[in-house]
């Protein structure tokens, strides 16, 4: 089985993927959340094994935006934080399992073999809806306010990561990955050129803005009134 493990500390990290490798599985690393949220939505793992406290992007939150999007990969948090309280905050933020940190390897080792065990639901989305706004991603029609908005190809894409991320910030880098397949910065305003458009499309009418720019970090869909 291929696995994630998505941990900062080195020792916990080459501890816990020199175990699962021994036991015959792939194992792919990341040393902090950023990387690790990347790696997750590139490929395709069987199970992730997740740190809460996380440089750049903490556990919490990287599991709550793979959820978001209907990634239903099976999750394994492991963390010093033992109290009850976190335990359930873990799980309600989309992990399945839970594993205090010290740890002995054949408990994370039984955890991991009763996780992969289990069969993946697939949960596909149909309709992505914020504030009024509403993609058919099977008709691929964009409507706001029952209005139909004529939008290119490029961009229902960009609106539609967007809207999977609704409530949180999209960096730059993340759209030229996702909505153009750049793996690499093409020093031109391709990005911004068609948020501008974009915003142009939706507000028609006099509409409040729906795309938050977030100076110096990105942009974000967010609920208007």
């Amino acid at each position: 089985m291929k696995i994630l493990i998505i941990e900062d500390d080195n020792q916990t990290r080459d501890y816990v993927s020199a175990g699962l490798k021994e036991a015959g599985h792939t194992v792919d690393i990341a040393r902090d959340g950023y990387e690790g949220l990347l790696l997750a939505k590139e490929a395709s793992y069987d199970l992730l094994i997740v740190d809460r406290m996380l440089p750049h992007l903490d556990g919490l939150t990287l599991v709550k935006t793979l959820r978001s999007t209907s990634d239903n990969v099976p999750v394994l948090f492991l963390t010093t934080m033992s109290g009850i309280d976190d335990r359930v905050e873990g799980l309600n933020a989309g992990g399945d399992d839970y594993l205090v940190k010290p740890f002995a390897f054949s408990e994370l080792s039984a955890r991991v073999n009763a996780l992969l065990r289990r069969p993946r639901e697939t949960v596909e989305l149909k309709v992505l809806q914020v504030s009024g706004l509403e993609i058919d991603l099977l008709k691929r029609t964009v409507r706001r306010s029952g209005q139909l908005i004529d939008l290119q190809p490029t961009e229902f894409r960009l609106l539609e990561y967007l809207v999977r991320y609704a409530g949180q910030v999209v960096t730059r880098t993340m759209l030229l990955e996702n909505v153009w397949d750049f793996h690499f910065d093409p020093k031109t305003n391709i990005v911004e050129t068609h948020i501008s458009r974009l915003r142009s499309k939706l507000n028609n009418g006099g509409k409040p803005d729906l795309i938050q720019t977030v100076r110096g970090a990105g942009y974000m869909i967010h609920e208007v009134a």
